[in-house]
């Protein structure tokens, strides 16, 4: 039989319960399974509750992709200026082209979302890949912010890019290219180019380097880390048609070896030599095939190259039919 008492505990529970808007059998539910958790104690189960709101906060913590963004972009303020704007401008691409994205909540955007995404926003393979990493870098920030539980990115298989061969200069316009660059511009050009096509140095590894990094005494050019494209370090051969290039027009250490405006005046170079077309790595890829031509050694030329494995070398690079016998190698003259 009730007493007064519980019927006073009964009708405050029924005002508690009114105040929430949950009906009696909600809140009874809601109840047993707090009980269960807790293994029958009151004090349990409300600590078992408390734990579950934190927990459900922690999840729900998110924000928007566009200030995801910027604070991956932030995270990686020490990186190089053309990796940061790389970075940026897919990003904007992201948001342009994908209507409503900026203000998606980064919680809420699952893999497939992120595989459309990539697939509306950009047009080739070799695009989506490089979009698929910088959409990956600013999960990856996301979730070491606890933004998000984590990077739906990694089960996007990037695409699979079948790769060209490409073509190299031949002897006629090696030398039609050279003797351009002997007189354009006072040969302001000269040696930029010739460590592209003589020594194979990437077009923006050129850029960043200086005259002190040329070490003619040594016979090798020196790449940073930092100004590496992969990152690592590594010593370049300067062979005997470069050495004479580079003697002839050597500056102080403190210069650079590309003038002002360089991709300007390289633009200019390729045109007064009769290059209508250009391939940015047509000179890396001509020095690839004559290394090889003249060496016959695909661990060599991978280290003067600056590849992770001689894959690439193997598939793309070289381009053997073009150079017969090892006289009309361009690194023995």
């Amino acid at each position: 039989m009730k007493t007064k008492s519980d019927r006073k505990t009964e009708l405050a529970a029924m005002e508690v319960l009114r105040q929430t808007g949950v009906n009696v059998l909600g809140a009874a539910l809601v109840a047993k399974r707090a009980l269960e958790a807790g293994r029958g104690r009151v004090k349990r189960a409300m600590a078992c509750i408390a734990a579950g709101e934190e927990e459900l906060r922690r999840r729900e913590k998110t924000v928007t992709f566009a200030r995801a963004v910027d604070e991956a972009l932030e995270a990686r303020k020490d990186r190089r200026a053309r990796t940061l704007s790389d970075f940026r401008g897919i990003a904007k691409r992201f948001m342009k082209r994908c209507k409503g994205l900026a203000n998606r909540r980064m919680r809420s955007i699952s893999a497939e979302e992120c595989r459309d995404y990539i697939r509306e926003a950009f047009d080739t393979p070799r695009q989506r890949n490089k979009a698929r990493l910088i959409l990956s870098g600013v999960f990856t920030t996301a979730c070491k912010r606890g933004w998000c539980a984590e990077n739906p990115v990694r089960k996007v298989e990037p695409e699979r890019i079948e790769e060209k061969r490409i073509s190299i200069l031949n002897k006629e316009e090696i030398e039609r290219l050279m003797r351009t660059a002997e007189t354009f511009e006072n040969g302001a050009c000269l040696a930029a180019t010739a460590i592209m096509l003589y020594a194979g140095v990437r077009p923006n590894e050129v850029e960043r380097l200086s005259w002190s990094d040329i070490r003619l005494d040594d016979g090798v050019i020196c790449i940073a880390p930092h100004h590496s494209k992969t990152g690592g370090a590594r010593h370049v051969t300067i062979f005997p048609p470069l050495a004479r290039i580079l003697q002839r027009v050597r500056r102080p250490g403190d210069e650079r070896i590309c003038p002002p405006n360089w991709r300007r005046r390289r633009a200019r170079l390729h045109r007064e030599a009769g290059f209508m077309s250009w391939q940015p790595d047509v000179l890396r890829h001509t020095f690839a095939t004559h290394h090889l031509a003249t060496f016959r050694n695909y661990a060599e030329l991978q280290l003067e190259m600056g590849h992770r494995s001689a894959e690439l070398l193997r598939t793309r690079y070289i381009a053997m039919e073009s150079v017969y016998r090892r006289a009309d190698s361009l690194l023995v003259c």
